[in-house]
């Protein structure tokens, strides 16, 4: 773990956005020293049934932002939600910035490129995004630096972001109550999950990290903080050394009876074109729904 370049002293600040309607957790990170900030896993609201997009939660983020006199040069996507819609492009209109996800976004393009028949005129580049993040690299808020971690299992495009004392998991971790995101999306894999939690927690132990999803397991209220050492110590799925044997075998079996998630197909749709909703040949923002595709 000491390839990284993490930086303990660095305690950026943390302000944390929790959506109902998805138990999505957004976050604005600030660099205390310069005024400039990040937002991570930001979500656009969308009355599927409806047809109607509308932008409550991206709206509280730049009401933030901008009271905080903050700058924003990043939009970071930990990974191609399958649950909810990014408000990136919006928050961007709004307030500049630059949208990343990780580099293996290629992957997620062309497997769902085919289920939802985009044809060759969607872009199986990532070229939506402003940067491509790869294992290790690097990148500034502010004064701040930051580093990636490419974490796949959950989906092949997975990435985990570290700056200073705080990380911030995506779906790769849940609180130690909640345990751990499904590994049978299409490119997902039990395995190659429980080898990338072990990156995580071989951070060190008082390493800040926030999750993008809560649900309040067993009634408790919705929490989104926890640590490295917490979650080897109590993590109901991988902690107090539970072998990669034991992790495959229930999570693969759990993840059998799991239903998709409500808004998988326009989730799908939309972030894997870094959050812009799709157009037909006349300008009509459209949702394709594949019969049998997913």
């Amino acid at each position: 773990m000491s390839d990284y370049p993490i930086h303990m002293e660095v305690k950026p600040l943390v302000e944390a956005f929790f959506d109902p309607a998805t138990n999505t957790i957004s976050y604005v990170v600030s660099d205390p020293d310069s005024k400039s900030c990040a937002v991570i896993d930001s979500v656009m609201d969308i009355n599927y049934a409806a047809g109607r997009i509308t932008y409550d939660h991206a709206d509280k983020m730049i009401a933030f932002i901008e009271k905080n006199n903050l700058k924003l040069e990043w939009l970071i996507e930990t990974h191609v939600h399958a649950d909810h819609l990014s408000a990136a492009p919006y928050i961007q209109e709004k307030l500049g910035g630059k949208i990343g996800i990780g580099e293996n976004i290629t992957i997620v393009q062309d497997t769902f490129g085919k289920v939802f028949n985009e044809g060759t005129e969607f872009q199986r580049d990532g070229s939506q995004f402003d940067k491509l993040f790869g294992e290790g690299d690097t990148y500034k808020i502010g004064t701040m630096d930051a580093f990636t971690m490419h974490t796949p299992g959950h989906t092949p495009a997975c990435m985990v972001h570290v700056i200073g004392n705080v990380a911030f998991t995506g779906d790769t971790l849940f609180m130690p109550d909640g345990g751990s995101a499904r590994a049978d999306f299409p490119g997902g894999d039990a395995g190659e999950l429980y080898d990338s939690i072990q990156k995580v927690l071989a951070l060190p132990d008082d390493m800040r990290l926030f999750m993008c999803h809560d649900y309040g397991p067993n009634g408790r209220d919705i929490q989104w903080e926890t640590s490295v050492g917490d979650e080897k110590a109590h993590n109901i799925h991988v902690g107090g050394g539970k072998t990669k044997e034991q992790f495959v075998k229930f999570r693969t079996e759990r993840d059998a009876t799991l239903a998709l998630p409500d808004l998988i197909i326009p989730s799908l749709q939309v972030n894997m074109r870094a959050g812009e909703v799709p157009s037909d040949e006349n300008g009509n923002q459209v949702l394709k729904v594949p019969v049998n595709g997913l």
